[in-house]
């Protein structure tokens, strides 16, 4: 089946499954009508140029419509919903194509030319209205109910960890483009590019603009690598090339991919260090499942790095001692993955339940950005690390532990920045798919 027939096929349930979970939040909330507005534009201060447009991910999980501000979705349970498309007259900007495609017909579409046309068709016939999304100043006379009701929110962000089918499919869609851009980005650096180079290279490769990938690309040569979310793109090439981090998403009908791969270029010690921390990721990758807590699996990943930090001489402890000391926060800082989908951090990661509980971190663990129990669809980022980040070593170095760590073995790995590797790992009913190592393996086969 083509592609295009594929996502057309699939996308008639996940619409069924969009109003059912906004049937049952209206019921939980106490609301009859839900209207979700998929944003507006922000001016640059002192300015006339607006900032990159994002749509509200509340929108675009009921439809395919990624790049337009001031589009309303309205729905009853029991009604067809109602799309309020803007389509202004301009000659300033390219207006927007007419509503087409497999989506249309299960949508009540209105065309407006203005953003004042809109209210006429968002009047409520009675009952309780909930309103999502940014809400704007022209709104104040619009009788658009409540503002992001908690009781709505909490009810949609918790059932959004379990992804339909047509979800799962656009997410495979995002990683096969991102695993494309990877290659080619890789290929770049082994030829002796620049940040910049190597970053023009991967989005020519999967055909984004930079306001088009799901977050800010991480290209980071040497110990840029050791900046976790290092921002910089430098134009010149180092005199001395000796490692890789790219942190690189892409997006497909509004869904991310997260991927981060780790490259040495001619030094074999650390070739195999990054082969060891790939062997930990897809251990990991391989325990998910239902029914794994993820904080569980989190401090499981301590214990895997803490064993690589000993069994490699960086420090002179025991896996366990690594741990107890603490030592181990130092080179992994951050928690092992996220929920990803609408967003990369996608919402929901800390609930108990619809009703807004949530589940604490594990003690000492602050960065840990999902504590939920695993289930069926939920889709996931597994991404361990280490690294030699220059700040952290320094505070070790000061603490009474610092006798316990090889410092001339630091200072061998330092220039390397750092290590990270991280895949999308759906759960399935009786394990998982990794989404990210899939698309690679097809990518690898082509070339």
């Amino acid at each position: 089946m083509p592609m295009s027939d594929l996502i057309a096929e699939l996308y008639p349930a996940h619409l069924d499954v969009v109003k059912q979970r906004a049937a049952n939040a209206l019921t939980q909330g106490g609301f009859d009508r839900l209207v979700v507005f998929s944003g507006a534009p922000f001016i640059q201060f002192l300015d006339d140029s607006p900032y990159p447009f994002k749509t509200n991910p509340h929108f675009k999980a009921w439809l395919p419509l990624t790049e337009n501000p001031f589009c309303f979705l309205v729905y009853t349970p029991g009604d067809k919903p109602v799309l309020v498309y803007y389509q202004p007259s301009d000659y300033w900007h390219k207006t927007p194509d007419a509503p087409d495609g497999y989506w249309v017909e299960h949508f009540d579409v209105r065309l407006v030319t203005e953003t004042a046309d809109a209210k006429a068709h968002l009047q409520p016939n009675g009952g309780q209205t909930a309103f999502i999304g940014e809400w704007q100043d022209e709104f104040s006379d619009w009788n658009l109910g409540e503002k992001n009701p908690e009781a709505i929110i909490n009810a949609l962000h918790y059932e959004r960890a379990a992804k339909s089918e047509y979800e799962i499919e656009c997410m495979r869609r995002a990683n096969a483009l991102g695993a494309r851009a990877h290659r080619r980005a890789e290929q770049a650096f082994r030829s002796g590019a620049s940040e910049y180079e190597i970053h023009q290279a991967y989005v020519a490769a999967c055909q984004h603009t930079d306001e088009e990938l799901p977050y800010g690309n991480i290209i980071a040569l040497n110990e840029h690598g050791a900046t976790l979310h290092y921002q910089h793109l430098e134009r010149t090439a180092p005199a001395s090339i000796r490692s890789f981090l790219i942190d690189a998403g892409a997006s497909y009908l509004g869904y991310a991919a997260d991927i981060t791969r780790t490259y040495s270029f001619a030094d074999q010690e650390f070739a195999g260090f990054i082969d060891a921390v790939d062997r930990m990721q897809q251990s990991l990758c391989a325990a998910v499942r239902p029914g794994v807590d993820f904080r569980d699996l989190h401090v499981r990943t301590h214990r895997e790095i803490a064993g690589i930090l000993s069994d490699w001489k960086i420090v002179k402890l025991s896996a366990d001692d690594v741990i107890e000391t603490g030592i181990i926060s130092t080179f992994f800082p951050h928690g092992l993955g996220h929920l990803i989908g609408l967003q990369v951090h996608d919402v929901g990661g800390f609930m108990k339940d619809s009703g807004g509980e949530t589940i604490p971190q594990p003690e000492g663990h602050p960065y840990l950005r999902l504590t939920r129990e695993l289930d069926v669809d939920f889709v996931v980022t597994i991404e361990p690390g280490i690294y030699f980040i220059d700040p952290l070593l320094e505070e070790l170095r000061q603490s009474e532990h610092a006798g316990r760590v090889d410092w001339a073995r630091v200072e061998t790995f330092r220039r390397f920045g750092g290590v990270r590797i991280e895949d999308d790992v759906r759960v399935t009913e009786d394990g998982h798919e990794n989404l990210t190592r899939d698309q690679f393996a097809l990518e690898l086969a082509k070339e």
